[in-house]
């Protein structure tokens, strides 16, 4: 079966598309994923459904389009996890494979997943894409939103532009799960979460296009008061996720989600938190902090 690929977004024909005619489980040759990555430019998320997966398939496929991440952005610790340190547990499920009570610590951090943001922007070196798995789902709510930077930057007048565009904010889970009143960080995670500087506007290295780089984990600017850098960082937000630049994925079992972090934010929606959601992430890692990247 020959690749297809078909814009799915009833807003805009540039943002999210649907690819069919891939099969992850069976591999995939250098030409197919260099097809996956000129789609990925275009449209900033992929939905590929009916991906029968494990997790040695995904991270392979995963591979083919740059260096891995590890799975150092929660806290469960070592004894407590259920995945590898290659994949990112995405769930709402102990490592016994039980849902977690409503006040169990790893569940409340895991919330920070409904607000707005990029994977790993509180990694010197964030994340270049994201790959979401569906194992198991709800069958109600749950759902994840995607916002187009692109689009939101070109949207914005000249005047916000030129102020943005030579701003650094910094980026901490520190501060998204701050904005919650989660504040329960060991020494340790406090740490290992200090802030890290970001561009707020970013140049696609491929592309060449302009957008915004915000999300809940940005809580400052450099030179600028915190309170007016918070203030300014929301107003982006709430300018950047619009209902014209965003798309919700209503989930299917077995549907495999790849975006571009570097371009899109996103965010989860509530479900009901007694009904398992079990969703393997892997994270492809960014060529070098954004700082060191053409501006």
């Amino acid at each position: 079966m020959a690749l297809t690929i078909r814009p799915i977004n009833p807003r805009r024909d540039d943002f999210v598309a649907e690819v069919t005619g891939l099969d992850i489980a069976a591999g995939v040759s250098p030409q197919l994923a260099a097809e996956i990555e000129d789609a990925m430019d275009r449209y900033a998320v992929l939905v590929l459904p009916d991906q029968r997966i494990d997790d040695d398939q995904q991270y392979a496929f995963s591979t083919n389009f740059g260096p891995m991440e590890t799975a150092t952005g929660d806290i469960a610790q070592q004894a407590d996890r259920r995945l590898s340190m290659d994949i990112n547990d995405i769930s709402n499920l102990d490592r016994n494979g039980k849902v977690l009570p409503r006040d169990d610590r790893r569940r409340l951090f895991g919330l920070g997943n409904m607000l707005w943001h990029t994977d790993s922007s509180f990694k010197p070196t964030p994340s270049k894409y994201s790959l979401l798995s569906a194992r198991v789902i709800p069958e109600e709510g749950g759902n994840t939103e995607f916002a187009d930077m692109r689009a939101a930057w070109d949207a914005l007048d000249p005047k916000t532009q030129a102020e943005c565009l030579d701003l650094v904010a910094e980026h901490s889970q520190l501060y998204s799960r701050g904005s919650l009143g989660f504040d329960q960080f060991t020494d340790e995670e406090r740490a290992k979460w200090q802030p890290v500087p970001q561009r707020l506007v970013r140049r696609h290295p491929r592309t060449g296009r302009l957008n915004l780089y915000v999300a809940s984990h940005a809580g400052a600017i450099r030179g600028w008061p915190v309170p007016e850098a918070r203030m300014f960082l929301k107003d982006l937000t709430e300018h950047a996720t619009q209902r014209e630049f965003v798309y919700a994925h209503r989930w299917r079992p077995h549907d495999l989600v790849m975006w571009d972090n570097r371009v899109v934010m996103h965010r989860a929606r509530r479900y009901d938190h007694t009904k398992q959601r079990d969703m393997h992430r892997t994270t492809v890692a960014d060529s070098a902090p954004t700082l060191e990247q053409a501006r």
